[in-house]
């Protein structure tokens, strides 16, 4: 019997699930599959991520946290790099190198004030810690202040600064790293002493519930920054390139930081990059020695190119004007839904197209992400806070798929509302949220 090109990829799916539960994961793979979630990524385009048996479509509504802003495999990244490698690779860390000059020399002319060194990374956890070394060895400091709930990666000293949830499994964390609640001025005086270097925020924290702090909050953190000879960073790694409608999310809030750190989207989806941008006096810590820090992959040549092209297309104003009629016509059709659910759904935060649903409880924000997936929508909850789910769409998304998009979110909603009726559901639910956190 001739077998079918639909039967050979399921045979590839199921192989795929298999060597991934033997080699990468089999947590995961076992997650996946008791909730009907066993989605391998196959092809991919724009807005949607296909499963490889070709039987799933998914529209992404998380776009990774923002690596994806400009959608999957976008053309005009793809060809520039297909370009890029006639003559490029990743580079010597060691050298000069222009290709990195000229996306600093972006950075710097996008950032305001004296913003104006980039040092470049593969990831936000690494962009991160450099961050921290800067701000301890400018100084002479050693206690770093975070908000409790914010995320800002798994690496050494990023996970230091996150939750004990991330870090306690793994042993001992780094010292001198205290947490505060987010969106408290107060918190944040009274933490601040003569040895502190650096209060790190997410400008808004996704993972917390997209939690869009007062006008106030960051200006005020400015103050006690200023007033203490401690610097202030902003983690700017998933509200950065638009994301909110302006270029950098800070702008909102009339603040300029001493670092900004930005990342996933920063690689067009396509080649790993990240910059951890600081005003110019700080560069003065690598003067003595400059190979202090280093990273092989940081700030590779071929990945520049894309870079540079994306904070070009990310700030022009013509994108971000859509990506403010997009955020409109969101906040208009979610507030109509939040009227018809009511009782599940009860409240948006949002600024531009950085959006959460406010659900009724931590239950709510699981349930929502498995009824989207099964609405054909790639909504994920926000691991600090399950009663929010994430809403992040392409920033380049066709407005003519708004509708759609409403009406699939709609369903998710009226089945969520009645799965969380069904006797039982709870216990479940807290296995679902604890093994995703």
């Amino acid at each position: 019997m001739k077998i079918t090109s639909n039967s050979k990829r399921s045979t590839l799916k199921k192989k795929a699930i298999i060597d991934f539960a033997e080699h990468v994961s089999s947590g995961k793979a076992a997650f996946f599959q008791k909730y009907g979630m066993d989605f391998v990524m196959g092809p991919r385009k724009g807005p949607y991520l296909q499963d490889i048996d070709g039987a799933k479509r998914l529209f992404n509504l998380h776009c990774n946290g923002g690596v994806f802003n400009l959608g999957h495999r976008n053309i005009e990244l793809i060809e520039l790099l297909k370009t890029g490698l006639d003559d490029f690779d990743i580079g010597n860390h060691h050298f000069m190198s222009k290709a990195r000059a000229d996306l600093a020399r972006k950075l710097a002319e996008l950032m305001p004030e004296d913003l104006g060194y980039a040092i470049f990374g593969v990831g936000g956890g690494e962009a991160v810690d450099l961050a921290f070394k800067v701000a301890r060895a400018y100084t002479k400091r050693a206690k770093i202040i975070s908000a409790r709930g914010g995320y800002h990666g798994h690496t050494g000293l990023a996970l230091a600064a996150g939750d004990a949830k991330y870090r306690s499994p793994f042993g001992p964390s780094a010292p001198g790293f205290v947490q505060v609640p987010f969106d408290n001025v107060q918190a944040i005086a009274d933490a601040a002493d003569t040895d502190t270097a650096a209060v790190i925020l997410e400008t808004i924290p996704a993972t917390l519930g997209v939690a869009i702090p007062a006008e106030d909050y960051l200006q005020s953190v400015r103050r006690i920054c200023d007033q203490n000879g401690i610097l202030l960073i902003l983690d700017e790694v998933q509200t950065g390139l638009g994301r909110t409608g302006k270029l950098w999310a800070f702008e909102h809030f009339n603040v300029v930081p001493d670092i900004v750190v930005v990342g996933k989207g920063l690689s067009g989806g396509l080649y790993p990059i990240t910059a951890t941008v600081m005003r110019q006096p700080l560069e003065s810590v690598f003067h003595d020695d400059p190979f202090i820090h280093v990273s092989t992959f940081g700030g590779a040549e071929i990945g520049c190119l894309v870079a540079q092209r994306v904070l070009e297309i990310s700030a022009a104003p013509d994108f971000l004007n859509h990506v403010n009629r997009l955020a409109n016509g969101f906040a208009q059709q979610l507030n109509l839904l939040k009227k018809s659910h009511s009782k599940f759904f009860i409240d948006v935060r949002q600024l531009g197209l950085m959006i959460g649903l406010v659900l009724k409880d931590v239950q709510c924000g699981p349930i929502l992400t498995k009824t989207a997936y099964d609405h054909d929508l790639l909504m994920i909850y926000a691991n600090n806070d399950p009663s929010v789910c994430q809403l992040l769409p392409p920033l380049v998304m066709d407005p003519d798929k708004l509708d759609w998009v409403i009406r699939q979110l709609d369903g998710a909603l009226t089945v969520a509302r009645r799965l969380k009726t069904v006797a039982g559901v709870k216990t479940g639910i807290e296995r679902f949220i604890k093994k995703m956190g």
